[in-house]
């Protein structure tokens, strides 16, 4: 029997073999710690559910994924046990794929554009395979040190060492360059490092990439607040060429009766203090009760991924109650749904339908009022405008109420000194959208910053793609110089 048949034996077994995700364990236990949820695959698991897909000639997995990865073959390889091969492959177009495995938003992206899933079969397991692919690789020593083959003289400066500054990193020192990764926490990054709770990525599967990076060469400046600590000015002077990928910090506040009461936090100060915690660091906030949800009526409020690790770590931290109100139904909300069905499962209600009109309380927040709504006509993005129903409010009790309303742009060229820095009517900074060069020579900007709030594998396509595009203006520069 040829190769090619041998092959096809091991695919195409989504007829016979049902969909099966790793074993996720039971809401009980799982709510008392931050470990990860979803256990591992085993090695025959992985190979199963590899072999269910369909190796369709259109891959939509691959079209819908921001990052175009290989999914079919490195789907075909796994089913074959050829392990090492599908990592390499995996790793060709993702500079972190255990942690998009981990985090990224499957049933919106490949999963959910599946071929055998339209057709009624159920999802291959994608997420889950990556990520048991790249644990795997780890294990055995595949993921191998960054060694440049050769040593280049010029210097990138990286502003924010979040996921597409550190995916930008990864490029450009495996071409040589020197790089340094300035950004304002004690630990590289970012969101994986301080805002997704250790249930959804443990943080030693951070601090491992991290690892990698320095001790391949990339050079990072911490606890350095530019336009304070570090003039932008500065470090543009020290580098070839910049790259600005701090992603969006600035937390859209509920500008209503009551809402500077003591009480109503931030979405990310309230997890970052959690993931501190976890780390072992002094959280006075924390430790004062402030931002812990122990023996607390938990309010979030926001119906995106961040709400929903808002949730998720009040239940863990002990709350007495938490409730998400969300003004658009469960079918319009934004965040993942399989992120809802684990908020669900493990104790938090959904109140949909619903928005805050102020706070009650005083000084310190005893309760939310809240409006109810209904979805009216469709706006300019097709999506139903809610509609407040008068004469429906009602108060909900509270003692801790979370802000997850998103992220906006700080307002950068004020901050850094920088008025020629252009950006959009949003505050995004103003970029090419295939080169990521911005208004200013030799900067670039990718991630966050430029796309406004988005996933994790957006900022490390961003991330790749300027690297890329900064390796050509060097190239370019150095030719130019030595004529």
């Amino acid at each position: 029997m040829g190769g090619a048949a041998v092959a096809t034996q091991k695919m195409l077994k989504f007829v016979t073999l049902g969909k099966e995700m790793p074993e996720k364990r039971d809401a009980a236990s799982r709510a008392r710690d931050f470990d990860e949820i979803y256990r591992e695959f085993a090695a025959q698991k992985a190979a199963e559910q590899a072999s269910r897909c369909s190796q369709c000639g259109v891959p939509y997995c691959q079209s819908h994924c921001p990052l175009h990865n290989n999914i079919p073959d490195w789907l075909r390889l796994t089913a074959e046990g050829r392990l090492q091969e599908a990592y390499e492959l995996s790793q060709a177009t993702n500079t972190f794929p255990e942690i998009c495995g981990r985090i990224c938003p499957q049933d919106r992206l490949c999963e959910g554009n599946c071929v055998i899933e339209q057709a009624g079969h159920g999802t291959v397991t994608i997420g889950a395979v990556e990520k048991y692919i790249t644990d795997t690789a780890w294990e055995e020593g595949w993921v191998k040190p960054i060694r440049p083959h050769v040593e280049r003289p010029e210097s990138v400066g990286i502003i924010g060492a979040g996921p597409g500054g550190l995916a930008a990193a990864d490029v450009l020192r495996r071409a040589g360059v020197q790089v340094t990764v300035y950004d304002r926490h004690d630990r590289a990054g970012g969101l994986l490092t301080y805002g997704i709770p250790g249930f959804k990525l443990e943080k030693d599967v951070v601090l491992r990439r991290n690892e990698q990076l320095r001790d391949g060469g990339v050079q990072f400046v911490l606890d350095c607040n530019v336009g304070t600590d570090l003039t932008f000015d500065a470090i543009r002077g020290q580098h070839d060429a910049v790259l600005i990928a701090t992603g969006v910090y600035k937390v859209r506040e509920i500008e209503a009766p009551g809402a500077g009461a003591k009480g109503i936090v931030k979405a990310l100060d309230y997890l970052t203090a959690s993931n501190r915690k976890s780390f072992g660091d002094e959280v006075p906030a924390f430790d004062s009760g402030e931002l812990d949800a122990s023996g607390k009526r938990v309010v979030v409020i926001g119906g995106g991924d961040t709400a929903m690790d808002c949730v998720r770590t009040a239940i863990r931290q002990g709350a007495l109650s938490v409730k998400c109100l969300y003004r658009r139904d469960r079918a319009n909300m934004p965040g993942s749904q399989r992120e809802v069905q684990n908020a669900e499962e493990e104790g938090v209600e959904f109140v949909w339908l619903s928005a805050p009109r102020g706070f009650t309380g005083g000084t310190e927040v005893e309760g939310v009022m809240v409006q109810k709504m209904r979805l009216g006509a469709p706006d300019a993005t097709g999506r139903q405008t809610p509609e407040v129903i008068e004469g429906a409010d009602y108060v909900e009790p509270a003692d801790l109420v979370v802000q997850a309303l998103g992220f906006e742009p700080e307002d950068l060229p004020t901050l850094w000194g920088q008025p020629e820095l252009k950006v959009t009517r949003w505050g995004t900074i103003k970029a090419d959208f295939r080169s990521h060069a911005t208004s200013l020579p030799g900067v670039y900007a990718a991630g966050d910053i430029v796309r406004g709030a988005s996933l994790v594998v957006w900022a490390i396509r961003d991330g790749r793609e300027a690297a890329e595009s900064i390796l050509g203006y060097l190239a370019q520069n150095g030719a130019v110089a030595a004529e």
